[in-house]
């Protein structure tokens, strides 16, 4: 079984004193930010001067300075920017402040756990994932709850590393939900996998396949575009509270019964065997060394896919039918 922490086991006076470096400010930095300082938490922003977060930093109250002297003046530093990001910034800057007894705090595994940033021997590594889009974090911590995070540690300089990671998951409120502890590997590769096979692009292939089933039968787009996209929120939310069972429990006995009948037709074995060597890829490096290898020579290809993906006949009708609904302007 799994270790899991709650507030009542972690130590926060291990931050007392100290001041931990938030460098980046999107969805993620941001909502940590906020959490960490509405818990009492000295907090430090570093951003790239000029940058379009500067002044959301600004206007929430931070007074942003470099990732380099924000990585200089902190004692735990959170690298927050997205993950091709990462290296470039960490060489450039961070690594030039990287000095015995801090600790390097990721949100997620893949830069560390593929070796493309590689901290000295004397720092602690450290990581704290929590489970959610940062403005569900934020929402969930104002509401006095908070989201369920993972805490990993790579590299233990100090013999308190985990404490580290421990009291800033607490600061930002997960601590409330439960902290699990991993590890950089179970964390990094079944993140991927997740996201690739489930998460995103799962469930985005069988929103398309499924909208273009119906439509090449003749039934209209904005029915189409209710039965296999607005419909998923309401059941994911189903699941997300009460699980499988409970979603099924909540449905008519019809949807029960096509549910559980039809549904492994559609998913089977087959896409079992793709999910397989997804996760194969994933465990190899393969899938991150493409990944790298695209963004480093300009993400063409990524741009490409973006654009098909806001082109689909599926995302023009979900504008029209969220516009309609009063969710979009």
């Amino acid at each position: 079984m799994v270790k899991v922490y709650h507030d009542k086991d972690i130590d926060e006076s291990v931050l007392k004193g100290k001041t931990v470096a938030v460098l980046g400010y999107g969805s993620q930095g941001r909502a940590q930010a906020l959490n960490l300082r509405d818990s009492g938490t000295k907090v430090l922003v570093g951003l790239r001067p000029g940058g379009k977060s500067w002044k959301r930093a600004q206007e929430d109250g931070f007074k942003p300075v470099s990732h380099l002297e924000a990585a200089q003046r902190g004692d735990v530093v959170l690298m927050l920017m997205p993950d091709m990001a990462q290296p470039s910034v960490y060489k450039e800057e961070v690594s030039l402040a990287m000095k015995p007894g801090k600790a390097l705090q990721f949100a997620h595994g893949f830069n560390i756990h593929f070796g493309e940033i590689k901290p000295p021997k004397d720092v602690d590594v450290i990581m704290v994932a929590p489970k959610s889009p940062g403005p569900e974090m934020r929402r969930q911590y104002e509401a006095g709850f908070g989201v369920p995070a993972l805490v990993a540690v790579h590299q233990d300089a100090s013999g308190h590393a985990l404490e580290k990671a421990l009291a800033v998951a607490k600061a930002l409120g997960s601590g409330r939900a439960g902290v699990i502890e991993t590890t950089y590997k179970d964390e990094t590769e079944s993140d991927l996998f997740g996201e690739q096979a489930v998460l995103c692009g799962g469930v985005d292939q069988l929103i398309r396949r499924g909208f273009k089933v119906l439509t090449e039968a003749g039934y209209p787009p904005e029915l189409a575009y209710f039965e296999v996209c607005n419909e998923l929120k309401l059941i994911v939310d189903l699941i997300y509270k009460s699980g499988l069972g409970g979603m099924y429990r909540a449905v008519s006995d019809t949807a029960k019964w096509g549910g559980m009948s039809v549904g492994p037709m559609i998913v089977d074995d087959h896409v079992e065997d793709n999910m397989r060597r997804a996760l194969k890829a994933v465990r190899d490096g393969s899938f991150a060394k493409a990944w790298i290898a695209e963004s480093k020579a300009g993400a063409k290809r990524f741009e490409k896919l973006f654009a098909e993906c806001d082109a689909l006949e599926i995302e023009k009708v979900g504008r029209q039918v969220r516009r309609m609904s009063g969710l979009e302007k």
